[in-house]
């Protein structure tokens, strides 16, 4: 019985077009699906506004972060779960350690998550970030991103969006505790940058 459903999953994901990125058993011998979409490598990047804080504060209502007004520099928007947990303040923590030699003064970062500005500016100022957290508590931009899970929160994903709009790198299992996550993420920049 388990072969047919899971035969018949496959078989409408095939049928409807969308893309399977992994299927695994695991160890209750139950499949789980993970389906892919967003925007791929060599596709513009979906324009999106958003309200922000960073350490200073929460931004003016009226001045939202807008993809579109960063077009012709190389921008990072990282999709992450929730302030204050250990796996992304180890992610952030790192990209704040690393800004300069990660990312540089003409990369523009920006973290998303469903927290509400007050929270991001909060969690902002504890590790001194030095760049923007927006708030995307209805999921709209995660889900534009392939980042929304099912549980409420965003899988913690990564994009490189270069110069022209287009998407240059992308990563959609990012792994915080991973040094090699961060290397990769660099020499895409570096790519994207032509340095």
């Amino acid at each position: 019985m388990r072969l047919f459903v899971l035969a018949l999953t496959w078989g409408i994901l095939m049928f409807t077009g969308l893309p399977l990125a992994l299927a695994q058993k695991d160890t209750a011998q139950k499949v789980s699906v993970v389906l892919v979409g967003g925007p791929d490598v060599g596709k513009r990047a979906p324009d999106f506004s958003l309200p922000w804080a960073n350490r200073d504060g929460v931004g003016p209502v009226e001045s939202p972060y807008q993809l579109a007004s960063d077009r012709g520099k190389t921008v990072v928007v990282a999709f992450y779960p929730r302030d204050f947990t250990s796996g992304c303040t180890a992610e952030l923590k790192t990209f704040a350690q690393q800004y300069d030699s990660l990312f540089g003064p003409e990369v523009t970062v920006v973290g998303i998550s469903t927290d509400s500005v007050t929270t991001h500016s909060r969690f902002a100022a504890s590790l001194n970030l030095p760049f923007r957290l927006l708030s995307d508590p209805q999921q709209r931009v995660s889900k534009q991103y392939a980042s929304k899970d099912s549980g409420g929160y965003n899988r913690r994903t990564v994009y490189v969006i270069g110069p022209d709009g287009r998407v240059k790198y992308r990563n959609m299992k990012f792994n915080a505790l991973d040094p090699r996550a961060y290397s990769e993420l660099g020499a895409a920049i570096k790519t994207v940058r032509g340095s």
